[in-house]
């Protein structure tokens, strides 16, 4: 394995649901789920399930931490699970359901160990974090049907989501809770029209789509980094247009029946913003989709004062292979 690629392990209950928070990432490679922690070579699902071997439904993600460093996987990881829960998570019950962060080197104990820590002292939960630190064991590739599931199956794994509980739980133990009459001080009229009452900007009017500097677009209200110019093009819309996020874990994406459209919407992950929407008419060659976005729901940060803004690991974006 390359010198600076690395391998990071995470049980978190059903597997199908721990792929897509870091699929698609920046500097994920890829994302496997298996089985991992028991006492056989080779086991099955069936095996597993039985809860007689000892092995845990996991993840094993292969990164590049230049750009995505360990500390933000572990961030991620806690953001998908009860942390408190010593029996399985959620609907899913059992040995092999339990949470644990299996590490690979001593300093990713060491990151695992003071992240689960501050979790502890944060006051967050009631109850003590459960989720188990261990060294990695030798991993077992699961079934094939197992592998990308909410791709595969993504009706169903929508359905499992929200039907296990998890999906009510991240949205009320990890979504931050912004107020709206904060909101209203710290934003300008026309940025909280655009965020919080889904409002569109006048097109050619805005401040960014014709911005043609160096540097990335960051959410008004959460801080995190949506777009960067790299993916920025003219598409003679009159609003900023990109071809892709940064990150696709810091927005989502809705169906939009407005205005006796059907449009699918583009909406900040953390702050709940309205952004704008996508849409299939982009540059061919960098995928065909046009992220179509309101100026008034990002800030822009030039490249040369991202480091002052607290921004600086987003360099790699303007290196020349990306």
């Amino acid at each position: 394995m390359k010198e600076n690629i690395e391998l990071a392990t995470f049980a978190g209950g059903c597997f199908w649901c721990m792929v897509e928070p870091f699929d698609r990432r920046p500097g994920i490679i890829k994302v496997v789920s298996g089985y991992t922690g028991g006492d056989i070579e080779n086991p099955t699902y069936e095996q597993v399930c039985s809860n007689k071997t000892g092995h845990v439904e996991a993840v094993q993600i292969t990164f590049d931490p230049a750009i995505m460093s360990f500390e933000q996987l572990v961030e991620t990881f806690w953001q998908q699970i009860d942390p408190t829960d010593a029996g399985g998570q959620f609907n899913d019950r059992g040995e092999s359901y339990q949470t644990v962060i299996f590490y690979h080197n001593e300093q990713q104990r060491q990151i695992a160990e003071a992240s689960k820590q501050k979790l502890n002292n944060s006051g967050k939960f009631n109850q003590p974090i459960a989720t188990k630190i261990l060294p990695a064991t030798p991993f077992y590739e699961a079934e094939e049907k197992h592998q990308d599931y909410y791709k595969k199956q993504s009706f169903h794994y929508r359905l499992y989501k929200k039907g296990s509980g998890r999906e009510d739980f991240i949205k009320s133990n990890w979504q931050p809770k912004i107020e709206k009459s904060e909101l209203k001080k710290k934003l300008t009229p026309t940025q909280y029209q655009v965020t919080q009452e889904n409002g569109t900007e006048r097109p050619f009017q805005n401040e960014y789509w014709d911005n043609e500097e160096e540097g990335i677009y960051v959410d008004i209200v959460s801080g995190d980094v949506l777009f960067s110019s790299k993916n920025k093009f003219d598409a003679g819309c009159g609003w900023p247009s990109f071809t892709k996020p940064v990150d696709h874990y810091h927005i989502k994406e809705n169906t939009d029946k407005s205005h006796g459209m059907i449009r699918t919407e583009v909406r900040s992950k953390n702050a709940d913003s309205h952004l704008g929407h996508v849409f299939n008419d982009g540059p061919k060659e960098a995928g065909g989709l046009r992220y179509c976005m309101n100026s008034a729901a990002m800030r822009f940060i030039p490249k040369q004062k991202m480091d002052e803004e607290g921004y600086g690991q987003f360099h790699y974006l303007f290196h020349p292979s990306n």
